[in-house]
């Protein structure tokens, strides 16, 4: 009598029975809760509220500075990342742990702080006003909060993988000629790749549902510096729960439609470097 094949993970039926427990009252059954109250509008009513002028405004303040944002760190988070692996210097770990402080620091008080620095008469702000720059309560102010809150995402990400890239493969390519743009390109950026993406993703995410550290410096403009987490919230204020998840409804599909293109762009990307 052949005996059955015992798991690997002991009480594999029972911990995947509490994960899948865990993540429905977690995430599937509140997400779902959403759809359900947004689909009992009709779909003129959701069309009226959740593609209103007001929320296209908000949706497209939020989305593009988040885009944005993604993509300064994922230039600026890899080069700190690649400082932090490469190099060793004094205040190292004072950099590292600076790096993390968005994690720890409340919202509000970033947003404070942030509006503090880039006001026309912050620290910074003052200095820019005179030169017609303006940084707070417009577009480039919530996109800069984006930055700080997204950084670590992208950092966290990427330094991992740069500790396992060895330096024997870029001392091979040096060796055979290639420059350092071309290592960079050939070797150090396919290494390094699906994790860039991966934090790019994660700010992205982030910024997207970003509320705290943004209301503060954006002026919350109807129209103009409007994010869609304040009009949700807005809505709320005024008992449009309908509205407000019609609203949450668009920005979840949209969310869910850019990270399931970054991670299929992942999944294309890996396989191209199988071939």
């Amino acid at each position: 009598m052949t005996r059955a094949k015992r798991s690997v993970l002991p009480g594999f039926g029972l911990t995947l029975g509490l994960t899948l427990a865990y993540l429905s009252i977690v995430v599937l059954i509140p997400l779902s809760t959403v759809f359900l109250k947004s689909a009992g509008m009709g779909p003129a009513d959701f069309a009226r509220v959740a593609f209103s002028e007001r929320a296209v405004a908000a949706y497209r303040l939020s989305f593009g500075a988040a885009l944005a944002a993604a993509a300064v760190n994922a230039v600026f988070g890899m080069l700190v990342a690649w400082v932090l692996v490469r190099y060793r210097f004094i205040g190292r770990r004072f950099v590292s742990a600076i790096v993390d402080l968005p994690f720890a620091l409340p919202t509000a008080v970033a947003g404070i702080a942030l509006t503090a620095l880039w006001a026309a008469d912050g620290w910074i702000g003052q200095y820019l006003a005179p030169l017609g720059i303006k940084v707070a309560y417009t577009s480039l102010g919530v996109t800069i909060a984006l930055v700080f809150v997204g950084l670590p995402f992208v950092v966290r990400s990427v330094e991992p993988v740069l500790e396992d890239v060895g330096r024997d493969l870029e001392e091979a390519a040096a060796s055979l000629g290639a420059g350092r743009f071309t290592i960079f390109r050939r070797v150090i950026l396919p290494a390094i790749g699906p994790a860039l993406l991966t934090g790019f993703a994660l700010a992205f995410a982030r910024g997207v549902g970003e509320y705290g550290s943004v209301i503060f410096i954006a002026g919350n403009l109807p129209y103009k510096t409007e994010i869609a987490p304040l009009l949700i919230v807005t809505q709320l204020e005024q008992y449009d729960y309908a509205g407000a998840t019609a609203i949450a409804t668009v920005m979840l599909l949209l969310a869910f439609a850019m990270l399931l293109a970054v991670n299929l762009t992942q999944v294309w990307r890996r396989r191209r470097m199988e071939r």
